[in-house]
């Protein structure tokens, strides 16, 4: 198989996914399907609080394997919803996942970005919506919803890449740090996320994420019913404990 994904524990609560598959991290079929069965594993393992994505050397993620596209015939749409599967299973994934941008996000390799819930890029990312390039569509409801349609548009029509400080004042990317530390950050924030409540993390990322989507009256409602499960928690308790005897709450998902 071209390609690979290594998976590893960096940290207590973070898992790291990082896609190598020189020149570009494209993702062939056979990575796509290794993705979403690594995905649900990691989904599985309670111990998880934190997922970060990232690509090896000069790409974070090109998106499809435009060489394999050209030989699947009949079978591209099938391959097109299959990618679909996979983004769906960032998205959805049970706990945060940020995604470290190193370097080209390009077609579905910027859906898989937007599917993150935070992400943080080195000065040497470019953002690209290249569906117009080869024929597709592509972040065309994501994509708008993060940055507005005006600014998506100048994306989405053009297929230009935009850099990575204009990502940062557009809203795209959450930081732009130096390339040399870009890991380490990434890291530092995965860990403080890990070690936050776990069930208000999950439930925060529930309701952030579903925001644009509800009435007021459906926020509101979804609020309550989460609340009511948090309040009776052991974490909410611990939580309340460690700041009456100034210490570091130990939370369990509990």
């Amino acid at each position: 198989m071209a390609g690979a994904l290594h998976i590893t524990r960096p940290a207590d609560g973070v898992a790291h996914i990082v896609i190598d598959n020189p020149p570009t991290n494209a993702l062939n079929t056979a990575l796509r399907e290794r993705f979403v069965q690594e995905l649900e594993k990691l989904g599985q393992d309670l111990s998880i609080r934190c997922l970060v994505i990232t690509g090896t050397g000069a790409a974070f993620c090109s998106g499809d394997d435009l060489r394999e596209a050209a030989t699947r015939g009949a079978g591209a749409q099938d391959s097109l919803r299959q990618f679909a599967i996979l983004l769906s299973a960032v998205e959805n994934f049970r706990c945060p996942v940020i995604a470290s941008i190193n370097g080209f996000a390009v077609g579905g390799g910027l859906e898989l970005a937007l599917c993150c819930d935070l992400r943080i890029a080195s000065p040497n990312a470019k953002f690209v919506a290249a569906g117009v390039n080869v024929g597709l569509l592509a972040s065309v409801f994501r994509l708008p919803r993060l940055i507005g349609i005006a600014r998506a548009k100048r994306m989405l029509l053009t297929g230009l890449p935009l850099d990575a400080v204009t990502a940062g004042e557009w809203g795209l990317v959450t930081d732009v740090v130096p390339a040399e530390t870009l890991a380490e950050e990434t890291l530092q924030l995965a860990r403080r996320i890990a070690s936050r409540a776990p069930l208000s993390v999950e439930a925060a990322k529930r309701q952030s994420s579903r925001a644009l989507d509800v009435t007021a009256e459906e926020a509101q409602a979804a609020h309550r019913a989460e609340l009511d499960v948090l309040a009776k928690s052991l974490d909410h308790k611990e939580g309340l404990a460690a700041f009456a005897e100034r210490r570091d709450p130990k939370f369990k998902r509990e």
